[in-house]
């Protein structure tokens, strides 16, 4: 039962006890009153002791100083005397009253009998009045109390309410002011808790939003670039294909098409130097263009959105983007630094077809010389010829013999241990301008051109060394696991190889692990085959796939070159220095020599000779340079 509840049964069980008390002091007083009437009749009523007239006289005797209600004489002697007046019993109107009060007196007279009842209905209904008069009182003193009461509890649950209202606005995190005058007196150290909750609770949750907005920036900006990340870039497209409202513009996509060949040939944090330095591009380029909104979304690729911008003032971004990023050429030693295909967008735009589209203007752009960038609009039967231009692209790098080489040497970490020197290919275009070797590779592979290239690369590599005697030593060379795998091809290395075992024995082909690992019987014959001929077999990036070791037991290959995230601070994880460990124990048992890629600090360098790994390559051991002085024609 509430506070409220109960002191309203208070008040109702105080005002019944009050009228009870009230009733029975009433009551004690009149009877006292009526003893005290008594009384005086009886020290009165002797002086009629010897009365000898008749009833009637003796009534009006007495009934003069002492008001009847009953009256009864009985002469011993005469009848005649005789008289009787009023009522034995109360009349009904007595019963009317919250009193009562009998006064009878019985007594043999010196002549006769005198019963007699005293009057007592003055006395009945004064202390009747009384009592009323009193109850009122009490019942009014009762209302009032009880409406004040409820008055007060109202304000009170007013206040209570107002409370609980601010503390579940509070667990919505809205702080504002607290009115401090509701909750005055008794209620003010309530209202004091409540200030202190707020303000406390406040600077916590600001804290929170503030470590929120911190995380979230980790989560949904780049590192390296401080472009937003490839999660906010699926949810802007999704806002632009749910979109109801009107709006339109030119996406931007920038692929940064040589991270991997950066990351080779200087070192990862060139990568990352490059990859910032290409997003410090776009941003200035896009200054005039304050709603652009920038992503990366993947390692080497960037999508820009320019609302507003309409195909015809594309120029606005592409110009000085291609600018800047040809003066940034010039500081760096690599063949290009990204290429741009523009497409425009509007609300409602299906996704898929957007990147459909964008992927078609970065596949035309890559074809046309270093920075390029490509505006498409839409696609047609021209423009899906346009990606088939790689085709036509490949076939001239085949016929004109357009590949160049860079070499980058592997240091023995003993004397007895044979290594050789990596040559990397580099493509160009019938104006000499280089293309980007990743995206040349790829589109061969997809137009079923990838065996043709590889030709093109082992017999330039192969006449190159037969035409410079003053190259020497071994040399590796990267060819495509698509090639490797198809039978005809292997003949056709074979055949080239054992034309000249001398020649054939300084070469060394290197392969891609996952590649390999989709066919280990075919792998395993590829490698018999080669070492048939003298010719070694290296496998790169080794160590990402779950079945390596068992692909080295089975396929045993002359060397393995551990994928550049093994060297990675190694000096400082215990993880990698296990496996490197236990991979440098197994493949010594094989005979096969373990090469660390990536090396680019000393550190490195040192915690990886600890392990007794067979070669280092890396930007830390040297840097890659051309492969002779003269064109490879």
């Amino acid at each position: 039962m509430g506070v409220s509840k109960s002191f309203q049964a208070f008040l109702i069980l105080l005002l019944f006890s009050g009228l009870g008390a009230s009733y029975f002091q009433g009551n004690n007083a009149l009877q006292e009153q009526g003893q005290k009437q008594l009384s005086q009749y009886k020290q009165a009523v002797s002086q009629w002791q010897t009365w000898s007239d008749d009833g009637k006289s003796l009534h009006s005797a007495i009934n003069t100083k002492f008001p009847l209600h009953f009256f009864q004489y009985t002469d011993a002697v005469d009848g005649s005397k005789n008289f009787t007046h009023g009522q034995l019993q109360a009349e009904a109107i007595d019963s009317q009253h919250l009193f009562r009060l009998e006064l009878s007196d019985n007594r043999e007279l010196t002549n006769g009998r005198l019963q007699v009842k005293l009057d007592t209905g003055a006395q009945v209904i004064a202390a009747s009045q009384h009592y009323m008069q009193t109850a009122i009182l009490m019942l009014a003193l009762y209302l009032v109390t009880a409406i004040a009461f409820a008055i007060a509890m109202w304000r009170l649950k007013s206040r209570i309410n107002y409370a609980a209202d601010y503390l579940r606005n509070l667990m919505q995190f809205n702080f504002s002011a607290l009115a401090t005058s509701r909750l005055s007196g008794e209620l003010k150290p309530l209202g004091d808790a409540l200030e202190d909750g707020r303000t406390l609770l406040k600077r916590k949750v600001d804290a929170l939003t503030l470590e929120n907005e911190k995380l979230s920036k980790v989560a949904f900006q780049d590192a390296v670039t401080g472009f937003n990340t490839r999660h906010s870039f699926t949810r802007k497209l999704d806002e632009i294909s749910k979109s109801d409202k009107t709006f339109f513009g030119m996406l931007a996509m920038v692929q940064a098409t040589e991270l991997a060949n950066i990351n080779q040939l200087l070192g990862r944090s060139a990568g990352d130097e490059y990859l910032a330095k290409i997003a410090a591009c776009a941003r200035k380029a896009a200054g005039k263009l304050p709603d652009a909104e920038f992503y990366r979304i993947s390692s080497a690729d960037f999508a820009i959105f320019l609302p507003g911008l309409v195909a015809g003032e594309a120029d606005k971004f592409h110009e000085p983007f291609k600018a800047l990023l040809d003066e940034y050429l010039q500081h760096i030693k690599v063949d290009s630094i990204a290429y741009t295909g523009m497409v425009p967008f509007q609300a409602g735009c299906d996704p898929i077809q957007l990147m459909a589209l964008a992927d078609a203007a970065v596949s035309i752009a890559q074809t046309l010389g270093p920075n390029s960038v490509q505006l498409l609009e839409k696609l047609s039967e021209e423009v899906e010829l346009g990606d088939n231009r790689w085709r036509t692209a490949i076939d001239d790098i085949i016929n004109r013999r357009a590949v160049r080489f860079m070499q980058q040497p592997i240091l023995p970490c003993r004397s007895e241990v044979e290594v050789y020197r990596e040559l990397f290919a580099r493509f160009f275009n019938s104006e000499g301008k280089f293309m980007p070797t990743s995206t040349v590779i790829a589109m061969a592979e997809r137009h079923g051109m990838a065996m043709e290239l590889d030709k093109l690369v082992v017999n330039t590599v192969i006449k190159q060394l037969q035409e410079n005697p003053n190259l020497r030593g071994n040399y590796g060379i990267n060819i495509s696991t698509s090639s490797v795998l198809q039978e005809s091809f292997v003949s056709w290395l074979k055949d080239k190889l054992q034309r000249d075992r001398q020649l054939s024995a300084r070469l060394v082909l290197e392969l891609n692990e996952a590649g390999m690992q989709a066919n280990i019987q075919a792998s395993h014959k590829f490698v018999r085959e080669m070492h048939s001929v003298g010719t070694r077999v290296s496998i790169e990036r080794f160590g990402m796939g779950f079945t390596s070791f068992k692909f080295f037991r089975e396929v045993r290959p002359d060397y393995i070159k551990l994928d550049g995230s093994y060297s990675e601070a190694i000096d400082q994880d215990a993880n990698n220095k296990f496996l490197v460990r236990m991979m440098v124990d197994v493949a010594r048992r094989l005979g096969i020599r373990v090469v660390a890629t990536g090396v680019e600090q000393q550190v490195e360098k040192l915690a990886l000779e600890s392990l007794l790994i067979d070669g280092l390559q890396g930007y830390y051991i040297a840097q890659p340079q051309a492969l002779g002085s003269e064109e490879l024609n």
